[in-house]
């Protein structure tokens, strides 16, 4: 089994080398093209406006200048041309990427592309405690879960037709230590309260203003059987999720809203 590794945190983050060390438990065959600096926030953003550029650290090591969603491109369209990868494992990303988080997360979304590409694909993450933790995020959890975890989820995504088609999964580890953990559940994503971004604002040397967002501290009542409760009570939660953004059960009311409308009609 080919695996590529990939994330938002860069080439050199620590989580990154945790998810090696998981990965190398499952396969020999292992590929890491991961982008050179930190694109936390990224989402599934493409670099178009400048040209990439691609260093090699090693055998099958690759780091590219651009966004997580630039590297799996680089991955599967040209540097694995020949030899694509049959998973993807994306993280293990510093911080939980929970309920709407995913929409701005290059972890999630780097799991995303692969998925748009047709190669099953898992997004990881390690929760922890408090912001503003830095360097010292403990991965523990998923050191010692990452494996045990991952094996009936690649599983279940390399069956055929065992999951529909563009799904990917995303996983959670608790913030707390190996031996706390109370196990896995599959949940629906979550929803924070909003307004958890904080502006911090300063004068540059010049005189002129910049401001920095950061992660406000909330309260958030997490709902019944999402990733929020979940991780919340030390369990590592595993979301499925699907690339067909459209609400179907609004098709019904919005065609019968324009239809209504006779300026509409042909």
């Amino acid at each position: 089994m080919r695996i590529l590794l990939t994330n938002d945190d860069g080439v050199y983050a620590p989580g990154l080398t945790v998810l090696q060390a998981i990965a190398e438990q499952l396969s020999d065959d292992i590929w890491i093209v991961a982008p050179s600096e930190e694109n936390s926030g990224a989402g599934h953003s493409l670099t178009l406006s400048r040209p990439l550029r691609v260093r090699r650290h090693g055998d099958r090591h690759y780091s590219v200048d651009g966004t997580p969603t630039d590297s799996v491109l680089m991955a599967v369209a040209k540097l694995m041309k020949d030899s694509p990868p049959d998973l993807i494992l994306s993280g293990v990303n510093r911080g939980g990427n929970l309920a709407e988080d995913v929409s701005y997360s290059g972890t999630v979304s780097a799991a995303v592309e692969g998925t748009l590409a047709g190669v099953p694909s898992i997004a990881l993450s390690q929760c922890y405690s408090r912001e503003g933790a830095g360097n010292s995020v403990s991965f523990a959890s998923a050191e010692h879960w990452g494996v045990k975890v991952l094996k009936p989820l690649i599983a279940l995504l390399l069956e055929k037709r065992a999951m529909p088609p563009r799904t990917l999964l995303n996983v959670n580890f608790p913030a707390c230590a190996a031996d706390q953990v109370a196990g896995v559940r599959s949940v629906g994503l979550g929803r924070h309260d909003y307004g958890r971004v904080r502006i911090i604002t300063n004068k540059d040397p010049r005189g002129f203003d910049y401001h920095w967002f950061g992660l406000a501290p909330t309260e958030t009542t997490p709902e019944h059987s999402s990733d929020l409760e979940a991780v919340g009570e030390n369990y590592i939660s595993v979301s499925p999720l699907h690339l067909d953004m459209t609400h179907y059960e609004s098709l019904e009311m919005l065609d019968q809203c324009l239809s209504a409308e006779s300026a509409l009609k042909p």
